[in-house]
């Protein structure tokens, strides 16, 4: 690098920074009081979210803090525009984030928890948290840790190196890797080709996702799923987990398993925490975490 590159590069980079405190500062003109909501009664407790799939799992540590042991009812707000994703991005709903099929998949997967009484449709529900109001804060969206932005919204805290997803293993599972890796959020220059020497690989996700990675992994098997119960089912039963940014691994995160994560460095705003985690963004990393999960 020339030193008249470098001088530019640290002016471009204070510049992006005083841009960004800047609009943060503005941000914080008009912030919305998600602190205290309307009066409590009884012991039912009804959050309403917008959201991305995985923003609504991420969101499930703050729902039980808030709830603070009451039964949660969980109303979606439908077809509301996508957001964060370029046109180049495919997303299973297309423009919208969530619709009635979304609340078909993520009914089984909640009222499967002892929490959870209600997971449906928002219509004209009293609603006591919008849990899509982190939003409307200044965040950085691209940094950090999603399931922290709700603790910076609503001034909570728990520990999240703990499952707070529970469900019964599919044994199906038991020796097989399991692979989510969306058609978003591909980190360059890594290859999951060195996987096929493992005989029992299983895909989640979408068929066209899929079609992708058995380009890289022939020996790869497609595994549909009728609703996010039997997901979360088939990757609690795995010997191990290995997803990018995507819905799949907001599942492996809830409920602990053993996992690796592909983290896209120009958006790294999925951490993981506890035991059994790991994350990557280079190739040699990858592999060798791997190998030493597996011992192979």
């Amino acid at each position: 690098m020339s030193w008249l590159h470098k001088i530019f590069t640290d002016w471009k980079a204070g510049f992006n920074a005083r841009q960004k405190e800047t609009q943060f500062l503005q941000g914080l003109q008009n912030l919305p009081d998600v602190l205290h909501p309307i009066q409590l009664e009884g012991d039912e407790i009804n959050f309403s979210h917008s959201g991305h799939a995985g923003d609504i799992i991420y969101s499930i540590p703050t729902m039980y803090a808030l709830a603070a042991g009451r039964k949660i009812n969980l109303y979606l707000s439908l077809y509301q525009p996508n957001r964060d994703f370029t046109k180049q991005m495919k997303h299973p709903n297309g423009n919208v984030m969530l619709t009635e099929k979304s609340v078909a998949l993520f009914a089984p997967l909640l009222l499967a928890q002892p929490a959870f009484l209600r997971c449906e449709a928002l219509t004209n529900q009293t609603i006591h948290y919008d849990l899509a109001a982190f939003r409307e804060f200044p965040f950085d969206y691209r940094m950090g840790s999603i399931t922290r932005w709700y603790f910076l919204t609503y001034g909570i805290s728990c520990d999240l190196g703990k499952p707070w997803l529970q469900v019964i293993p599919n044994e199906r599972y038991t020796n097989a890797i399991v692979i989510a890796r969306s058609s978003r959020y591909h980190t360059p220059k890594i290859d999951y080709g060195f996987l096929k020497k493992y005989p029992t690989l299983f895909f989640v996700g979408m068929p066209d996702e899929f079609d992708d990675m058995k380009k890289q992994i022939p020996n790869l098997v497609y595994q549909p799923v009728t609703n996010f119960l039997e997901l979360a089912s088939v990757i609690a039963g795995s010997k191990l987990f290995i997803g990018n940014q995507s819905f799949p691994f907001s599942l492996a995160e809830a409920l602990k398993v053993r996992r690796v994560l592909e983290v896209f460095p120009q958006c790294p705003n999925v951490l993981v925490e506890g035991a059994n985690a790991y994350d990557f963004c280079y190739q040699p990393q990858f592999e060798k975490i791997v190998t030493d999960l597996l011992g192979q």
